[in-house]
């Protein structure tokens, strides 16, 4: 009998995990944290209801923390198996998941030195060495290159064109008639720069595809018009635009898009920093893996120029990023979070919300409960390291730059199949996005489909 459990990506955006169980053989497909809601990052907490030492391999279909970043934990729990992905979202899981368990250690000291934690101590959910060790089990796999897992099934990898290295997974099961299941992780977009587009799929019996923005078109793409009056204004009124950006995949795009305006003279020559070694990392993956880029890209190998304004600089110390947040001079900041969940990009929130002088400009989704959502909604205040800080700031989102396909993308996607799967899983979305896609999919496909509970199991 095979089986199919979905402990997390369940009615969330978050969490991606499910568990496939073939014959004696288990596989987890994702691997990600719960984030958002405090009630979804309690789950990370808790124990899987399947003994991490039982599990044979992991699939990942990309590097997001959502996808990939409970692996240190599970690894630490008794995993033993290979961890099976693609060869850039190996890279960029070298970056990410030592930087998240630093700064799950920072987090935990600072809520002890200053108080403001009802555990006693606070503790890590893990460490940098942690995912130090999860690393060694990483196995890299090229795209469209079966590899048989434990002699009951193979994994391939297509490109998704979410984030460098990503990928839908496509597991043959041996027996069974061979069939196939497709995850679709992170479905990316179409005509975009920086990454080529999601590949075709032509048939799969048993599909997972995901749901973030199924309930909603994104802005149409305006040539940068409108990320060009948001920068403008600003730095015309002598304040600097904070932008919070996932340090692995937005902050390309994010930087692409102001050396492309800037060298349109679209917007004025200020001082462009990054502030976020982890996303400087990231950049040099991107730049040495153009052969998984857009072929517009391609032409620019090994070469930082693409991601490069004038007066670019990427901040390597806590004493220059205090002269930036001190400093009154216009500029534009790029920092992760990209949520405004974590990381320096707080710091600059902290100095800039209270402000009207200033912007504070979303370029990607913003999960239920988070700081992000928050300042979206309207937030008068949000806490920072526990402070309450007045929001006074001008907040913008340009959902345009989004790196999740939106409805009519998905569909397009779904378009692309020569028969409809037996049975299609809508994952990875908030209620109302799932249903919003269920139902269209229902209309204008007619496929059989099914919107899972988080920890419920299904026959395949």
């Amino acid at each position: 009998m095979t089986t199919l459990t979905f402990l997390g990506a369940a009615k969330s955006v978050t969490g991606s995990k499910y568990l496939l169980e073939h014959g004696s053989r288990r596989m987890l497909i994702d691997c990600g944290l719960f984030q958002g809601l405090k009630e979804l990052r309690e789950r990370n907490w808790q124990p899987l209801p399947v003994e991490p030492s039982s599990i044979n391999a992991v699939v990942l279909t990309h590097a997001h923390i959502d996808h990939s970043g409970y692996l240190p934990r599970l690894v630490k729990q008794g995993f033993k198996g290979r961890v099976f992905c693609t060869p850039a979202t190996a890279d960029l899981c070298r970056i990410m998941l030592p930087d998240a368990g630093r700064l799950a250690e920072e987090d935990a000291h600072e809520a002890n030195r200053h108080g403001y934690t009802k555990h006693s101590p606070a503790l890590p959910l893990f460490t940098e060495d942690d995912a130090f060790q999860a690393l060694t089990h990483l196995q890299p796999v090229g795209y469209d290159r079966p590899i048989p897992i434990g002699g009951v099934a193979d994994v391939s990898f297509l490109d998704a064109g979410h984030l460098l290295g990503s990928a839908f997974a496509r597991i043959r099961l041996e027996g069974e008639g061979g069939k196939e299941l497709l995850f679709s992780g992170d479905l990316g977009r179409y005509d975009r720069p920086v990454l080529p587009d999601p590949s075709k799929v032509d048939t799969a019996d048993v599909l997972l595809v995901e749901s973030t923005y199924g309930d909603r078109v994104h802005e149409r793409d305006d040539g940068g018009e409108r990320l060009a009056s948001i920068i403008t204004d600003t730095i015309g009124r002598g304040g600097k635009v904070i932008i919070p950006a996932f340090a692995v995949g937005r902050v390309e795009e994010v930087i692409y898009w102001l050396k492309r305006l800037e060298e349109a003279r679209r917007i004025p020559v200020v001082p462009v920093y990054l502030d976020s070694p982890m996303a400087l990392d990231a950049l040099r993956h991107y730049a040495n893996h153009s052969n998984d880029l857009d072929p517009d890209m391609q032409t620019r190998r090994g070469a930082m120029s693409a991601f490069t304004t004038q007066r670019f600089t990427a901040l390597s110390s806590v004493m220059q990023s205090k002269q930036v947040q001190a400093s009154p001079a216009p500029c534009i900041v790029v920092s992760a979070s990209g949520m405004a969940t974590g990381g320096r990009v707080l710091h600059y929130l902290k100095a800039a919300l209270p402000n009207p002088r200033h912007t504070v400009l979303f370029v990607g989704y913003q999960a239920a409960g988070t700081r992000g959502r928050q300042l979206l909604d309207g937030a008068d205040t949000v806490k920072i390291h526990g402070q309450l800080v007045p929001v006074s700031a001008r907040i913008e989102h340009l959902d345009s730059m989004s790196a999740h396909a939106d409805v009519d993308e998905i569909m397009r996607w779904l378009g692309g199949f020569t028969r409809p799967p037996a049975m299609t899983y809508v994952v990875h979305g908030e209620p109302p996005a799932q249903d919003a896609l269920r139902r269209r999919i229902d209309k204008e496909l007619g496929w059989t489909l099914h919107v899972p509970d988080y920890l419920e199991q299904v026959t395949i």
